[in-house]
């Protein structure tokens, strides 16, 4: 049958929108279903932090040129509270110009969304899906627009919508940590200059990430006790901040707005029961923001999906051949990078002495190991296949 798109994807956020630019010169009809309005502003707070890899992958679509207040992170300094060991990665140590970047989460946003008004993707804005089904022919999505109900039919669906769609329907397996993530943006007296600070406490890690004249500030904290961060006042924040970090970066001075969200491991069944769906970005999994790993791996699902569209035969378009090829790519760079992430959680959320004294030597052999340092910040960088 004749199906009215290609490609549909549903969520309009940078992990769709990278997708759709991917496959903008390609004779494919694409559409993207975004719940916003058009012209509407992201209302993301967030920073986020880029790797290298994903520079490479803007650069091709054409967006990262567009980008403004962007702060590169050429060194990264790892350590743990109360204990000497700590390990410091380098750009210029392993030949690449920065290791990755921190920007406003509507930056991003906006400058992809710019990008597709000018290629040939169908954008369906003020979209609200509320259904998603499948045979063996195609996808059908039921969406909601101005007061309408509309069906489309489409070869592939791309679920990029942060996993709201098919949580019920397909219930991802949920890890909770029992924390929570406070962010905010800080300033201090002796800030260094492209340095990013990842250091791991007993209550969890804290990140600080450079960003024009201060840091974004991440700093992970049991549910409560984050909840009551919120309600410090300033001077005790700032306090508090420092007995938890220390003085690298000098006095802290101000801070500004804080947030706060509840932090777990969730992933998607790797296969859905439905024919022509995929899921992408944290539709599929959803990381805990250590080592920044969430979005970058979205990223790459969306690029590498990308290919395996425009490499595919036309009478090959969303079968379960393709989509199983998909996967298949995948699955390295995706059980690797969770493992990563929750390992690091697991190992280093925690103060007893023994586990405590192993973390310390395995940072300073990680120091010490040029070998080492190339292996872990190639997998910050490009994840597991790059």
């Amino acid at each position: 049958m004749n199906a009215d798109y290609d490609v549909a994807i549903i969520g309009g956020g940078p992990v769709g929108a990278a997708l759709a630019l991917a496959l903008r010169d390609s004779r494919l009809k694409v559409c993207v279903l975004e719940a916003r309005p058009a012209g509407s502003a992201s209302k993301d707070a967030r920073a986020l932090a880029l790797s290298y890899g994903s520079r490479l992958v803007l650069s091709r679509l054409g967006v990262w040129d567009a980008l403004r207040e962007v702060s590169a992170i050429r060194t990264i300094h790892i350590s743990q509270k109360q204990s000497f060991g700590r390990a410091v990665l380098k750009a210029e140590e392993l030949n690449v110009p920065d290791l990755g970047y921190v920007l406003p989460y509507p930056v991003l946003q906006d400058a992809l969304t710019a990008a597709l008004q000018h290629s040939g993707v169908a954008p369906i804005y003020g979209a609200s899906v509320t259904a998603l089904t499948s045979d063996a022919d195609h996808a059908a999505i039921g969406y909601r627009q101005d007061g309408v109900e509309h069906t489309l039919q489409t070869r592939i669906a791309v679920v990029a919508d942060g996993g709201k769609l098919l949580v019920q329907q397909f219930p991802p397996k949920v890890r909770d940590y029992g924390q929570s993530a406070l962010i905010t943006h800080i300033t201090c007296s002796a800030p260094r200059a492209n340095t990013a600070f990842e250091r791991f406490t007993p209550q969890g890690p804290l990140a600080l990430l450079p960003f024009k004249e201060g840091y974004e500030l991440v700093w992970t904290a049991p549910h409560q006790t984050a909840q009551d961060m919120l309600a410090w006042d300033d001077a005790k924040f700032l306090h508090e901040l420092h007995q938890h970090f220390g003085d690298r970066v000098g006095e802290f001075l101000t801070v500004s707005r804080r947030s706060c969200f509840p932090l777990g491991l969730r992933r998607a069944p790797q296969q859905t029961p439905m024919q022509h769906v995929v899921l992408l970005g944290n539709a599929a999994q959803t990381l805990h923001p250590v080592a920044g790993q969430g979005f970058n791996m979205g990223l790459r699902d969306a690029w590498e999906l990308s290919q395996e569209i425009l490499d595919a035969r036309p009478e090959e378009l969303g079968t379960e051949k393709m989509l199983a090829a998909y996967r298949s790519d995948r699955r390295t760079d995706r059980e690797a990078g969770i493992r990563f992430t929750d390992g690091l959680v697991r190992l280093f959320s925690n103060d007893l002495p023994l586990i405590s004294a192993g973390r310390a030597a395995a940072l300073t052999a990680l120091d010490c190991l040029p070998f080492a340092k190339k292996f872990v910040a190639k997998r910050m960088m490009f994840g597991a296949n790059g």
